[in-house]
């Protein structure tokens, strides 16, 4: 009976989007919307929202 359970439930699993980029995250990678941050990027960001204060 479990069995049928398991089988049931792995029909409405999703596949994970974006594993390439897990070892990425890992590592302290940042993303914003899917895209990699770069240093540069990161520092206008906390810029940006320092001077929107």
């Amino acid at each position: 009976m479990a069995f049928k359970l398991i089988e049931t439930a792995q029909k409405k699993w999703l596949r994970l989007r974006g594993y390439q980029q897990l070892a990425e995250v890992i590592a302290g990678v940042k993303f914003t919307n899917g895209i990699k941050q770069t240093g540069d990027q990161q520092q206008e960001a906390a810029c940006f929202s320092i001077n929107r204060i």
